[in-house]
């Protein structure tokens, strides 16, 4: 289905894409109010806090709930800024809009559940407040496309999609990797759907979240959705991937925004000769797979298998090791040669089977 969208209207400035920022969690009234204070000064407008935070285990601060809603609300009065949240349930919805949030986000897990979501959809029923969908948990961008559709149907139209990353079991560089294929495609689907980038929880290090930033908005993010906490090293949740208002600050400031609009006559020239080298790949794939087919004819008549596994091998390490050479990753190239070796089986037990 097709979203119905509206623009999204979210402060910002020339120099920066819009940010929303402030700590994981709503910890205190003072610690509210200080984040607050110091990121308005910082030019920020928009100030996210956790009020409902369920952890993974359980036996963690969890949230204070509907008293951090009031010092958020008290936060609003004296700033002026916008207050963001997250929500989990219907009566999340319900307190959120009591107290005069202005942006609510869903998070990674309950975008993951269809069940929660419709019923997070049926309680957004005629709100006008912008809502962001974070992506699941696990990489499956049909279950992201089908909780914006949720909420899109319940008739919110000021709706935006959040990257955080998605959860692995095998942990490396980062928290929960970026798989930035996913939301680039997300982009390519659905056009005009505003795309939020989450470095925090992406990187689940402080020193990642600045080239992280410049990441997504060397990608074409809208905007970016960072965690920001007057004491960081004291937080009660998420302490690690936190910044003070003075770092994310100087995080923003040394941000370069790319302008998507403007195209040289350079670059243009530059994607001609990509897409005459795109002419010639296909026409070397096509008579790549002329002689698989061939390969697959001579199998069929001296019944062999489709499938010669040491020949198969032999072709990955070989043709990993020339990309090194050739300036490419070993990883990248053995996936392109995997997808092709898949088609030529194909092809194959297309003809043995005829």
């Amino acid at each position: 289905m097709e979203l119905e969208l509206e623009a999204l209207n979210l402060p910002s400035d020339s120099k920066r894409p819009f940010v929303i920022a402030g700590p994981c969690s709503a910890e205190t009234e003072e610690q509210v109010m200080t984040t607050a204070t110091q990121l308005a000064q910082k030019g920020c407008h928009m100030f996210r806090a956790g009020v409902w935070k369920p952890r993974t285990k359980p036996g963690g601060f969890e949230g204070n709930g509907e008293p951090a809603l009031k010092w958020m609300a008290e936060a609003k009065k004296e700033t002026g800024m916008m207050m963001c949240t997250e929500v989990a349930t219907p009566e999340h919805v319900e307190l959120a809009m009591k107290y005069g949030i202005d942006l609510m986000w869903v998070g990674a897990r309950t975008s993951a559940n269809p069940f929660a979501m419709q019923e997070l959809a049926d309680a957004m029923r005629g709100i006008e407040i912008p809502v962001l969908v974070k992506n699941p948990v696990n990489p499956d961008l049909e279950l992201w496309i089908g909780a914006l559709e949720r909420i899109n149907l319940a008739g919110v139209k000021k709706l935006g999609a959040i990257h955080r990353g998605f959860s692995s079991y095998d942990k490396k560089i980062y928290r929960n990797l970026p798989m930035w294929q996913i939301p680039i495609e997300l982009r390519r689907r659905i056009p005009n759907l505003p795309i939020v980038c989450d470095p925090s929880h992406i990187g689940g290090r402080r020193e990642l979240i600045a080239p992280l930033c410049q990441q997504a908005m060397d990608l074409g993010a809208d905007g970016l959705i960072v965690e920001s906490h007057c004491n960081p090293d004291c937080a009660w949740s998420d302490a690690k991937q936190q910044v003070t208002p003075d770092v994310l600050d100087y995080i923003l400031t040394l941000l370069q925004v790319r302008d998507e609009t403007t195209t040289t006559e350079n670059i243009q020239m530059l994607r001609k000769q990509i897409d005459e080298q795109d002419d010639k790949l296909l026409d070397l794939l096509s008579q790549r797979f002329r002689v698989c087919r061939e390969i697959g004819q001579y199998k069929k008549e001296h019944n062999m298998t489709v499938l010669q596994t040491g020949r198969y091998n032999e072709i990955l390490d070989k043709r990993g090791a020339q990309g090194t050479l050739c300036g490419m990753s070993e990883q990248f190239v053995k996936a392109v040669f995997e997808a092709i070796h898949e088609e030529s089986v194909r092809q194959q037990l297309e003809i043995i089977n005829k």
